[in-house]
């Protein structure tokens, strides 16, 4: 999840969770109206390639697409989790118990991505019942790579950086865990995971102020689709709004276009969603992430 300059992870992450109140609320357009159109059209290629069709995030995770569900299953530190379904008031009680089963026997915790139109319209009450826990509800927001990959000025002082080694990945999980508050513990690990993989799937940049880093962020490449994830985006509290959280944005936004993609996606907590408004992100729908223990 992004979480802006504000928050602690989603900028984004299925597998995560991407700063006032006053968002883009789909239901305020006409569904004839241009904006409804594209919102609609936007939220079909999601669908389609990233809860459908997404590759695996990671060498050690397996994605499995059956008729009525699509889920990930990975080992480690990897994202354990239900990312499609399409369940009738008949099968969706015998779909979520056999979930249960198959990641229990895993001995790992899972996530059920619920977005606002999944169907039936009950699905979040038959996961409470199921005993599964839901989390803050996110924005799925998303724009164009193009919209967002001008040049954004740094404070005086501030200079990006790549993540590209373990000591970066330090650096990024202190800034994980001084601006949301939160252990990084597993961020770390998996972030050295995916630099050990060989791949350029993930992208990670810091702001550094002299030698303190000051904010964080990274990016999640889906190959064979349009879109990229933006995760993790956090300031440290001494830093937040002076613009950083947008130069990071505005820089994967430019390693995207290099690359291709043609949409940024976002899992938008609260913090995060009005800021990512008013930047041209479209608010595409509600997600709630429900979570099971092993």
């Amino acid at each position: 999840m992004e979480h802006s300059e504000a928050h602690p992870t989603p900028d984004g992450d299925p597998r995560e969770r991407a700063a006032d109140r006053t968002h883009d609320d789909p239901a305020r357009d006409t569904p004839a109206s241009p904006d409804a159109a594209r919102r609609e059209a936007l939220r079909a290629e999601f669908d389609r390639q990233l809860r459908q069709g997404v590759p695996p995030d990671g060498a050690d995770s397996r994605v499995e697409r059956m008729a009525d569900i699509v889920r990930q299953t990975s080992t480690t530190d990897g994202w354990n989790g239900v990312l499609w379904s399409r369940l009738t008031p008949e099968t969706a009680d015998a779909t979520i118990a056999e979930q249960v089963r198959h990641f229990g026997a895993a001995g790992v915790d899972f996530e059920w991505k619920l977005y606002d139109y999944d169907e039936p319209a009950d699905l979040g009450k038959r996961l409470l019942a199921a005993g599964f826990v839901p989390e803050p509800a996110e924005a799925l927001m998303v724009t164009e790579v193009e919209r967002m990959a001008g040049d954004v000025p740094l404070p005086e002082g501030v200079t990006l950086r790549p993540v590209r080694d373990a000591a970066d990945v330090g650096l990024m999980a202190d800034v994980h865990a001084r601006a949301f508050g939160t252990d990084a513990t597993r961020l770390h690990n998996r972030l050295i995971e995916q630099l050990a993989d060989g791949t350029d799937t993930m992208v990670a940049v810091l702001a550094m102020a002299g030698d303190e880093p000051v904010c964080a962020a990274r990016m999640e490449c889906y190959p064979g689709t349009d879109f990229v994830g933006l995760w993790g985006g956090g300031t440290v509290a001494a830093w937040r709004g002076r613009g950083i959280y947008r130069a990071l944005i505005a820089y994967r936004a430019r390693v995207a276009a290099e690359r291709g993609y043609r949409y940024l996606q976002v899992d938008a907590s609260d913090d995060s969603r009005p800021i990512l408004h008013r930047l041209g992100f479209a608010q595409l729908a509600t997600t709630t992430p429900y979570v099971h223990g092993a």
